[in-house]
C-alpha cells in the first residue's frame, strides 16, 4: 500500500504542478507521487553550471534527418526553469478556428470558458501588465503587477494603435516581490541572474515541498499500466535501469509533447491520432532601421506587443495570424553611425501553424521518442507572406529608415498539438476536460493537448488549462 497513492503524475512542468496545485484546493488530503526524469537542480546549480538541467533534448528523442531543433527541459519543474517568462494570453478567436474561418477545428472549450483559470494562472504566476490588453483578450480583472515601462518605440506605436500594441504580459517582476527581485533587463531570461522571472523553485514553493507529495526523482517513465480500459499506475525506470511500478488511483500525464505521446504508445493504448500534428510557431526575425527615435530604454527584453495581424487579421482564413514582439535587447548588434547606435528595432514575429498528419511523434527501433517533422504548414508561409507585405504599413508610425529581413528561427520552443483535444473521440485523443478519449481515469496536460497553435506564447495558456482540468475533474 506504500506505493498506491490518489494520484500519480508524470513530470513536473508548468501542466503538472498547476495541475496538482489545483487539485489540493480542491482535496487537501490527496495523496500524490511525482515521477520526474530528471534531478532536482535549483537556481543556485542552475547559474552555477549555466544550464537548466542534466539532460539536453538530444539525449532523450531521436529525429528525421530535417533535424529541426525541440527545446524542453527535463528536471525538476521542468519548463518553468528554462522558459522566457513571455505570459500573453491566447486571443477569444483561437479557440474558434473552425467556426469562424473554416479552417483547422475548434478547441472544445471556449475562451470564456477558460478565462477564469486564465485569472487564477496570472495570480499564482504574479504577471505583469496593461489591463489594456482587455481590447484583445478580454479580462474580468487587473493583472496582479503593473506592466513594464516600455521603450519610446512603444510609446510611439501605442499612441497611433491603441488598440492593437500594448506593453507586453510577462511573468518577469518590474518590482521587487518577496519572492523575486526586480527584472534587470539584461535580457538573461534564461537563467535569470536576479531570480525575476517566475519559477516553480519561487513561485510553487508550497508545492514541491507539500507534505503529501512524494517526488521520485531520476525516474523515467515507460508506460502507464492499465488494465481493462481503466489506467492504473506507472511503470518507471531507475537510473540503474531497473523497472519500478506504482499505482494510484488517477494517472496524469504531465510530460512534454514528445515525450508524453511516446509513453502512451509504449503503453499499448492505441489511438491514431497519438502523436499526430506536433508543431510549433514560425518565427522570423527582422531588424529595423530607425531615423531619431532611440531603443533599448525599456525595463524588460522584450516591452511590446503588436496585434495588427493577430485580433484584426483580415485574411484568417488564408493565412496563419502573426504576434509582433518589440524587443529591448541589442540581438544584432549597435549601429555604427556616431550619436545613433541606439535607433534599431529586433523585431520578432511568431507565426501561427496548423497540425499536420505528416508531422508526428512515434517510436524507434529502440522504443525511443522518434519526431517526424516534414514542414510547415502552407498556412503558416502564406502568414510569413502576409508579414511581408504589410510590415511597412504595420511600422507607419515610427520613422522607419529602412527593414531588413534578417532570418527564419529554427525553434520556438514551444512543443504543441502532439495530443490534441477535442469533442470527437475518433480524431481527438483527449476530451475538453483533458481526460483521455480511450482510458479511463488517465488526464493529459500541457501544450500537448492544444487543438490548435496560434502565435501567441503557449505557456499561460498550459497553466490555465491544468488548473480547469483539475476542477473538471471535481
Amino acid at each position: 500500500m506504500d506505493d498506491h497513492y490518489d494520484i500519480v503524475v508524470i513530470g513536473s512542468g508548468f501542466g503538472s504542478l498547476f495541475f496538482i496545485k489545483q487539485h489540493l484546493q480542491n482535496k487537501p488530503n490527496a495523496k500524490i507521487a511525482v515521477v520526474e526524469w530528471g534531478e532536482n537542480r535549483d537556481r543556485n546549480w542552475q547559474i552555477s553550471n549555466k544550464r537548466n538541467s542534466d539532460f539536453s533534448p538530444e539525449q532523450t528523442h531521436a529525429q528525421d534527418k530535417n533535424h529541426k531543433p525541440w527545446n524542453y527541459t527535463i528536471g525538476l519543474g521542468g519548463g518553468t526553469n528554462c522558459w522566457f517568462g513571455q505570459t500573453p494570453r491566447f486571443i477569444p478567436a483561437d479557440f474558434e478556428m473552425k467556426s469562424r474561418f473554416n479552417i483547422s477545428d475548434d478547441w472544445p472549450f471556449s475562451y470564456d470558458d477558460l478565462e477564469p483559470y486564465y485569472m487564477a494562472a496570472e495570480n499564482i504566476m504574479s504577471i505583469s501588465g496593461s489591463d489594456k490588453m482587455g481590447r484583445v483578450s478580454p479580462r474580468s480583472g487587473s493583472f496582479p503587477l503593473p506592466p513594464h515601462r516600455v521603450s519610446a518605440i512603444d510609446e510611439i506605436m501605442m499612441a497611433a494603435q491603441p488598440n492593437l500594441h500594448f506593453p507586453i504580459a510577462t511573468a518577469r517582476s518590474p518590482l521587487a516581490l518577496q519572492n523575486r527581485n526586480q527584472c534587470c533587463a539584461t535580457a538573461q531570461c534564461n537563467l535569470c541572474p536576479v531570480n525575476a522571472k517566475f519559477t516553480a523553485y519561487n513561485g510553487l514553493t508550497d508545492i514541491l515541498t507539500h507534505p503529501n507529495i512524494t517526488y521520485i526523482m531520476n525516474a523515467q517513465a515507460r508506460e502507464i499500466i492499465h488494465h481493462n480500459g481503466i489506467a492504473t499506475g506507472v511503470m518507471y525506470l531507475t537510473v540503474s535501469d531497473e523497472e519500478r511500478s506504482i499505482y494510484g488511483d488517477l494517472v496524469v500525464l504531465g510530460a512534454n509533447g514528445i515525450q508524453s505521446p511516446a509513453i502512451l504508445i509504449r503503453s499499448g493504448i492505441n489511438h491514431e491520432q497519438t502523436g499526430v500534428g506536433i508543431c510549433e510557431q514560425l518565427g522570423y526575425e527582422f531588424e529595423i532601421f530607425l531615423d531619431g527615435v532611440d531603443n533599448f530604454g525599456g525595463s524588460t527584453i522584450t516591452t511590446g506587443l503588436n496585434y495588427s495581424l493577430y485580433d484584426s487579421h483580415p485574411n484568417r482564413e488564408n493565412a496563419g495570424a502573426a504576434l509582433f514582439y518589440f524587443e529591448n535587447r541589442v540581438k544584432h548588434g549597435l549601429r555604427l553611425e556616431q550619436g545613433r547606435w541606439r535607433q534599431v528595432l529586433p523585431l520578432l514575429v511568431a507565426i501561427e501553424d496548423l497540425p499536420q498528419s505528416s508531422n508526428r511523434v512515434t517510436l524507434n527501433a529502440q522504443g525511443q521518442a522518434y519526431v517526424s517533422h516534414a514542414s510547415v504548414s502552407s498556412y503558416a508561409r502564406a502568414g510569413l507572406e502576409h508579414v511581408n507585405d504589410n510590415l511597412s504599413k504595420i511600422l507607419a508610425p515610427l520613422p522607419v529608415e529602412r527593414i531588413v529581413t534578417l532570418r527564419e528561427r529554427p525553434t520556438e520552443s514551444h512543443i504543441q498539438c502532439s495530443l490534441r483535444a477535442g469533442h470527437d473521440a475518433k480524431n481527438f485523443v483527449v476530451d475538453g476536460n483533458s481526460l483521455h478519449h480511450k482510458m479511463s481515469n488517465l488526464v493529459v496536460v500541457g501544450s500537448s493537448t492544444f487543438t490548435t497553435c496560434p502565435p501567441a506564447n503557449p505557456s499561460l495558456t498550459v497553466a490555465a488549462t491544468a488548473l480547469r482540468a483539475a476542477d473538471k475533474l471535481v
